[in-house]
């Protein structure tokens, strides 16, 4: 994992895709979350990455919707650039996500150890405001995969 503060893109390496949208906090924003980001990416991610990508997907925005307080939003923001995915997920939580070792009967707790074996890298950023940034990064290569 690797915390970083969010800066710009420069402009050599603007993305040729950047796609990102606000969801309310309920429990429909995971699918609808999946749901997007599968669109966003069907026409420029290899199909062996883009199962990945959507699990990852679906991990973040489980977390987000359940470590953010009630009324606020979240946000996911796709850039692909020059061969690599980043997938961000923006909540107005504080707290800083941790990878855990789940019990065996644990019902929950895997979800980063997912995005960390799915991801090529993976971290959290502050943002401006209350909350923060976890986002993932994914090389499109198919020979790339780190698992």
């Amino acid at each position: 994992m690797t915390t970083t503060l969010a800066t710009p893109v420069p402009a050599r390496t603007r993305p040729t895709v950047h796609i990102e949208r606000t969801f309310r906090r309920s429990r429909k924003a995971v699918p609808q979350t999946r749901r997007f980001v599968r669109e966003a990416i069907t026409d420029h991610v290899p199909d062996d990455r883009a199962d990945d990508i959507l699990v990852c997907t679906s991990e973040l925005a489980t977390n987000a919707l359940q470590h953010t307080p009630p009324g606020r939003v979240l946000r996911v923001c796709v850039t692909i650039t020059r061969g690599t995915l980043r997938l961000e997920m923006h909540d107005a939580s504080d707290s800083t996500p941790q990878v855990r070792e789940a019990a065996e009967d644990d019902a929950r707790g895997r979800g980063l150890l997912l995005v960390a074996t799915l991801a090529d890298d993976w971290g959290t950023s502050l943002r401006d405001g209350p909350g923060k940034i976890v986002w993932a990064v994914f090389r499109l290569a198919a020979a790339s995969r780190n698992a």
